[in-house]
């Protein structure tokens, strides 16, 4: 990822509505009656109903999906105690994090007050407004009585994740990685280098899996936490060892595990070399740890290592558990997060790791095949299962160890409930992201003087996440470049008239008019094209002179998409190309198609359509539930579209039997399952939320993706291109500099599939 700057960090927090979180309506407010009901005097009607049952606040209110992130900033982040108000940007992050992974709404509280039992209080006060409260970045030890006293006095789950969130993931990785050695845990010596809030529950929860408390040694600033010493707290007490030893060094030797909560470089090569066979070492100080990766490798090549880092395996990362613990919690309205709950958390998470993964997780981390073993114990952060895999494990241990007021008893529905929360559109994104700043290629922005797509170059350099291509004169792009503060250092242009090109023109004419030669394409009228940007920049794909190209913000897209027929083609084997749009909405995410190539498809057309469709969504880690759409359903109408439509669904049905796929009907039978399990129980998709959708021509997929877009019924991906041989991206007209940027990393992750086919390292997608 390219070095985050000061000027970066701020302008972020800063730019358009400032923080990173907001407040928005979740019910009409468009007319009287609607702020009639909002207000006054319909909310009277609520008001009374959980006045005679205060449970009726979880259906009347958003108390249910309501969690406090609260702190006094007394021990935030590695920055220490810096305040409540200096605090907030965090708190505002963490519910960021509760919203994107979750869907958890958070209001960040920010209490003035050091004093444990003032601050309890003021918590206490406020807890009704509440489904949970996530304590964070309180100094130790007076974190340890807020937490406890608050778990007692209050009703609704409180977790403080500083002590537990470490807790739980670590320990998931701790079972795997046993696991792996082919060691038990009840005979393990576990040596922890710390003493915090951290590090007490690290060692409880280990206990809790089955670790023996005369096989831990706790280690402090001032050496081993033993028996003889006089200078310890009721905290430190307990795990006080009866060895006569005081250093580290000591500790460490003969040792099967180190858990790091320390500060950097503790841990030398001689204390690991001295631990036993197949040591595990958790270094989790951050941001560097105990002992640098590759130090302890070469130490030590039978070694088991964590850190706190994304840039090694093995990162020991919070956000596996806390937004998915409390998704499970306020799901069944528990009140505590007891210690079943959390065990079943690492349970869960340890078991993820040991499923197989995902292409579009193994695409974002430009790995070949993420699989289960020493340098993947613990899942990976963007992985989309953990809310399905981890929220569920939570609150089945809720219901069971008697604390959740709700029972679930659809776990098929719960888990269909979990997946309209995923936020798929965010996820994606940052799993492209991350894919394209491990491994960036070369991306050509063929309209590169439309102010939108060279800021989009701008950003998408200094993301990391391509090396742009800039298609034109140097003269007037610095001219625009400087008129709008855009700094194009570093970036490639290509100046396709010049003189210079002549070559590259000539030489990209004949490689054309000899592909297109049975079509008539004669090599002159191939060099004239070679002075259109489109032709040129796609033929600097073509010949692998680029990886990628980005068009279509000025460009009419049927010209866009007559240029990259003709210079890239449909990749063997397919007849037809398509487009996708991902449309992210609060009733959950769906894929369209096709959103931008084929005018007036024949029944072939829209059978390629949905089979490439099908594909890619599965690519995407989804299940397809695909519903062909029209303006009659199941064959009443036997004349036009729906009767092509209704063709098209028997021969997908006959080709492709496990493909999930009904037609043809109409949207709202598509949308509503309860009125098309009413109204034609005999349909295929009996039961199923629909989440792809094929449309029988463009001019109604196109439409209802840009209506979809400027009502702001949805965000979105796309578009998609599905079938060309080679990574060709066509945006929609004037599309936003963001729009611009995630298309390139979309584009990046299409060049890196297409280097690996090319390799024989995967198979491509729909083949």
């Amino acid at each position: 990822m390219a070095k985050l700057t000061r000027e970066d960090a701020l302008l972020y927090h800063s730019q358009g509505k400032p923080g990173k979180i907001e407040v928005v309506p979740t019910k009409p407010y468009s007319s009287q009656r609607d702020l009639s009901l909002a207000y006054s005097p319909g909310v009277a009607e609520p008001c009374l109903e959980i006045e005679k049952e205060s449970a009726k606040a979880y259906e009347y209110t958003s108390k249910g999906n309501l969690v406090a992130v609260i702190s006094n900033g007394t021990a935030v982040l590695g920055l220490g105690d810096i305040g409540p108000l200096a605090g907030k940007p965090v708190m505002e992050g963490k519910g960021l994090l509760f919203k994107i992974f979750a869907g958890i709404d958070v209001f960040d509280i920010e209490v003035n007050e050091k004093d444990p039992e003032k601050f309890i209080q003021v918590v206490k006060a406020i807890a009704p407004t509440f489904g949970g409260i996530n304590l964070e970045d309180i100094k130790a030890p007076q974190c340890f009585e807020i937490e406890e006293r608050l778990k007692e006095e209050l009703d609704i789950p409180v977790m403080h994740d500083d002590q537990h969130g470490t807790a739980i993931i670590s320990a998931a990785g701790l079972i795997n990685a046993l696991d792996i050695i082919g060691k038990k845990i009840e005979d393990i010596k576990i040596v922890v280098n710390g003493a915090g809030a951290a590090a007490n529950s690290c060692t409880k929860l280990y206990m809790a899996l089955g670790a023996k408390l005369e096989n831990i040694v706790m280690v402090d600033s001032k050496g081993v936490i033993n028996t003889k010493r006089t200078d310890l707290n009721d905290r430190k007490k307990p795990f006080a060892t009866t060895r006569d030893i005081t250093t580290l060094a000591e500790a460490v030797e003969g040792s099967d595990v180190f858990l790091g909560l320390s500060v950097a470089d503790v841990l030398t090569t001689e204390m690991v070399q001295s631990m036993n066979e197949n040591p595990i070492v958790f270094a989790l100080a951050n941001p560097n740890p105990e002992i640098a990766y590759d130090v302890a490798i070469a130490a030590r090549p039978d070694i088991v290592f964590a850190t706190g880092r994304s840039d090694h395996p093995n990162q020991i990362n919070n956000v596996l558990g806390f937004p998915y613990i409390f998704r499970g919690a306020l799901d069944v309205r528990a009140n505590t997060i007891n210690e079943e709950m959390k065990v079943a958390a690492v349970k869960a998470i340890a078991e993820l790791a040991k499923k197989p993964v995902p292409d579009v997780v193994n695409s974002a981390y430009n790995m070949k095949k993420i699989s289960f073993g020493r340098d993947y114990i613990i899942p990976k952060a963007l992985d989309p299962r953990l809310l399905t895999t981890v929220a569920p494990a939570v609150a089945k241990a809720a219901i069971e160890s008697g604390v959740a007021a709700k029972i679930i008893e659809d776990w098929e529905a719960y888990d269909h409930q979990l997946q309209k929360l995923m936020g798929l559109d965010n996820k994606m994104l940052r799993h492209f992201y991350e894919a394209a700043r491990q491994n960036p290629k070369r991306v050509v922005f063929s309209e590169s003087l439309h102010i939108n797509m060279l800021k989009a170059a701008e950003t998408a350099l200094a993301e990391g996440i391509c090396q742009p291509i800039l298609l034109g004169n140097e003269e007037k792009l610095a001219n625009v470049a400087a008129e709008n503060g855009i700094d194009l250092t570093g970036i490639q242009i290509v100046n396709l008239r010049h003189d210079r090109e002549e070559e590259r023109r000539t030489r990209y004419a004949k490689l054309l008019s000899e592909k297109r030669s049975r079509e008539g394409m004669t090599f002159e009228e191939a060099f004239e094209k070679m002075y259109e940007r489109n032709y040129f920049g796609m033929m600097m794909v073509e010949t692998g002179e680029a990886d990628a190209l980005i068009t279509g913000v000025i460009t009419k897209y049927e010209d866009s998409v007559k240029a990259a027929r003709t210079v890239i083609g449909a990749r063997p084997g397919v007849n037809s190309i398509g487009a996708m749009h991902i449309m992210n909405t609060k009733k959950g995410t769906y894929f369209l198609a096709d959103t931008l190539f084929n005018r007036h498809p024949s029944t072939e057309t829209i059978i390629d359509v949905a089979k490439l469709t099908y594909d890619t969504v599965k690519f995407f880690a989804h299940e397809p539930v695909m519903a062909l759409l029209s303006y009659s359903n199941f064959g009443s109408d036997k004349e036009g579209s729906p009767a092509s439509v209704h063709k098209v669904n028997q021969v997908l049905q006959e080709r492709y039997p496990d493909m999930v796929v009904d037609g043809e009907m109409q949207a709202n039978f598509a949308l509503n399952k309860e009125l098309r399990d009413r109204k034609y129980p005999f349909s295929r998709l009996k039961g199923k939320d629909v989440n792809t959708l094929i449309f029988p021509n463009l001019s109604s997929a196109n439409m209802v993706q840009q209506m979809m877009l400027e009502l702001g019924l949805a965000e979105t991906i796309g578009p998609i291109q599905m079938g060309l041989n080679k990574p060709v991206h066509i945006l929609d007209v004037e599309s936003s500099v963001r729009s611009i940027v995630n298309m390139t990393a979309v584009a990046v992750l299409d060049a890196i599939v297409q280097e690996k086919i090319e390799k024989g390292e995967v198979e491509r997608i729909g083949e």
